[in-house]
């Protein structure tokens, strides 16, 4: 569990196709990191399969790289990290589980003297999901959203959102790992079930 408060960007160092996965390197500064840990990679939970002086090792499969921007990753890319949540941590952000459930595609980026913005558009599955105010977590940052268009929705990046992540330096089209609300997910299926068995005749009591 994560809570979307990133704790750094760090470098990519390398990329290695293997049998079944890819092996994603990346510089390590944490003298405490453990094989077996789970870390989050721009929003995806990861865990820790190789630890070598300085750097930390991943294996990434298919089904992962093929549903989230991990496979976009190349050396010398930049990626957001954040370790999984301690017992007794604050709870800065919101609660986050690491299991993306698609992409959403930036469709521009506004800058103004009072703030600056960026628009996405979301697969149609997820619209349902975003909320005016409501948390989002995009490429792993814990974000509020600050308004919903159909399927465009737009966040506006505070100036320690801006210095810490990437967020506000991705190019257009750039696909942002986006993983909806834990708690709205489960609202909307439970009533999208409830509504279902509503209408089936075979579960309604005569």
């Amino acid at each position: 569990m994560f809570t979307g408060i990133i704790e750094k960007s760090v470098r990519v160092l390398g990329v290695a196709d293997g049998p079944m996965f890819r092996r994603l390197t990346l510089a390590c500064h944490w003298p405490d990191l453990k094989n077996g840990e789970s870390i989050a990679i721009n929003g995806v939970c990861l865990t820790v399969a190789q630890l070598a002086k300085g750097e930390v090792g991943f294996d990434v499969i298919t089904e992962t790289l093929s549903k989230t921007n991990l496979g976009l990753l190349k050396p010398g890319d930049a990626v957001h990290v954040e370790r999984a949540m301690a017992v007794g941590d604050r709870i800065d952000g919101h609660f986050v589980q690491g299991h993306v459930d698609g992409t959403a595609s930036q469709l521009r980026r506004t800058e103004t003297e009072h703030e600056v913005r960026v628009a996405l558009e979301v697969p149609a599955h997820l619209a349902k999901y975003m909320v005016p105010k409501g948390s989002v977590a995009v490429d792993g940052v814990s974000m509020t959203i600050a308004s919903v268009h159909g399927r465009v929705v737009e966040i506006a990046l505070i100036p320690t959102t801006l210095q810490i992540t990437l967020l506000g330096r991705r190019p257009d089209a750039w696909p942002f790992n986006i993983e909806a609300d834990v708690l709205s997910k489960t609202i909307v299926n439970w009533l999208e079930l409830r509504e279902s068995a509503q209408d089936d005749p075979m579960t309604t009591n005569h």
